[in-house]
């Protein structure tokens, strides 16, 4: 079982020009932990601009990137464009942004990993005051995805490991999606 391919959605921001882009800016933090970041954030209802997200999320090599424009600025944009969008998305195709599924499965794993303490972070940046006011569910979710950013996550290259990952990989998206939702309407009620 593969996961749905929501990198070639993000064009022309995907998976592996974030990696390069970030290893040029020597961020310090991967692609995926940015993308769950700034998916955790827009999901709490964080507002920000698409031209100055970084300062939002405390991501100051990206924010300085984003000041002094260029490409990376460009490439920067795109990427909360293509999540903005995602979230928005009634269809619910929003996934996180994570290496191909050609990609080793311990690499994929472990960006999954980075991509759930990334949107823990940046729901917590967004509203750190919503736990308490989000419903039994969305709180399960919280700390089932504040597990796997716990953990680490041990895979072999077989198809029981591959169809674990897959597993894993969708209860994240509808969790992530479960939280977009409750935290909106939490938002609403207040």
């Amino acid at each position: 079982m593969r996961h749905a391919s929501y990198n070639s959605a993000m064009n022309p921001a995907n998976y592996e020009q974030i990696e390069q882009l970030l290893t040029r800016l020597h961020a310090g933090v991967d692609a995926a932990e940015v993308h769950g970041a700034l998916a955790g954030y827009l999901s709490g209802g964080g507002r920000c601009r698409a031209d100055t997200w970084g300062e939002a999320l405390a991501l100051d090599t990206l924010y300085d990137a984003q000041l002094e424009g260029g490409s990376g600025a460009l490439e920067l944009r795109a990427l909360y464009e293509a999540t903005a969008e995602a979230l928005a998305d009634e269809d619910d195709t929003f996934a996180p942004l994570l290496p191909e599924d050609e990609a080793a499965l311990s690499t994929r794993a472990d960006a999954l990993v980075s991509w759930c303490r990334g949107f823990l972070g940046g729901i917590g940046l967004a509203n750190p005051r919503a736990r308490g006011v989000l419903s039994e569910h969305a709180e399960e979710a919280i700390s089932d995805l504040g597990r796997i950013a716990a953990s680490e996550l041990s895979v072999d290259e077989g198809e029981a490991d591959e169809d674990a990952y897959a597993e894993v990989l969708e209860f994240v998206r509808v969790a992530a999606l479960l939280l977009r939702d409750e935290c909106a309407a939490a938002a609403k009620r207040h």
